[in-house]
């Protein structure tokens, strides 16, 4: 299949396969999802991203009837229908169930939903230009849920202005992008902020801390602000199918290209570990030596 949708257990292609109207995930955005990246069938990071998914599930009080071994047995089950061996976008997400709309919680089971879509990592090889953005989510970035809207606006804002991605800030607090960890380098050190309830726990942002333990380079999990930003050696950003992608301007003025040598060392360490992992080398990465 060129690409492969699931709904409760039917399988078909995404573009003909259907849910139905009173899905809450439809009238309340009621249900989490995750995502990450697949290559010669093999899920990347899988550990961490059931994980997450799993303690989103208890946050918003899913009872999910899949056991984790169940659940990514249905994920791979569909990504062998991929025609594909190559890079592909998982996707997967679980809403409270099918009833009428009521704001109360329905006795019902859940629905999941999965779909694969053939995709590429991120090159990571030529900087990118972001925008900042004042922050006006909700207090509950850590999960996972569908309601995304402000990250849409925000998203589309950037594109209209030729950006990448936004850098979300309450005040002056940096908090993460649209759809992104943001993390910066500052005197050789890695920093990234801290786990609240102001972001999410990005899987690519843990496993960067772990590079950094393994390789011996500083880090630092602590807030910075907008100016830190500005002042930092280097910018990155990081997400499943973003292995660490820097930038080169910030709101219109130049930012980073003060760090190569750390940036390319912490490049080079994530996509080799997802070639370990999935035995797929982007074609793109011995321009990272």
């Amino acid at each position: 299949m060129k690409n492969v949708g699931y709904y409760n257990g039917k399988v078909g292609l995404l573009e003909e396969m259907t849910i139905p109207l009173l899905d809450r995930g439809m009238f309340f955005g009621d249900g989490v999802y995750d995502a990450t990246y697949c290559a010669n069938r093999k899920i990347f990071e899988t550990d961490f991203h059931i994980e997450r998914f799993y303690n989103s599930l208890r946050a918003v009080r899913i009872d999910f009837p899949f056991t984790k071994e169940a659940f990514l047995a249905e994920l791979k089950k569909c990504i062998d229908l991929m025609d594909s061996d190559g890079v592909c976008f998982v996707y997967w997400q679980v809403t409270r169930g099918t009833a009428p709309r009521n704001h109360l919680f329905p006795d019902v089971q859940p629905n999941l939903l999965i779909s694969i879509t053939e995709s590429a990592l991120v090159d990571v090889r030529t900087p990118c230009k972001l925008m900042t953005e004042e922050d006006t989510r909700f207090f509950h970035c850590n999960i996972k849920t569908l309601n995304l809207l402000p990250s849409v606006m925000a998203s589309q804002k950037a594109k209209d202005a030729g950006c990448r991605e936004v850098i979300f800030h309450r005040g002056e607090r940096v908090t993460e992008c649209a759809h992104c960890n943001v993390n910066i380098l500052k005197d050789g050190c890695f920093i990234t902020p801290p786990l609240d309830n102001l972001i999410l726990p990005g899987t690519t942002r843990r496993h960067f801390l772990q590079i950094c333990s393994r390789l011996g380079i500083p880090y630092r999990e602590e807030p910075f602000t907008v100016q830190d930003v500005f002042n930092a050696d280097e910018i990155m950003i990081t997400s499943a199918g973003t292995l660490g992608l820097s930038a080169c301007e910030l709101d219109g003025k130049p930012v980073g290209g003060k760090d190569q040598k750390l940036l390319r060392t912490l490049q080079r360490a994530a996509v080799d570990d997802f070639t370990a992992e999935t035995g797929y080398a982007p074609a793109w990465r011995a321009d990272l030596d």
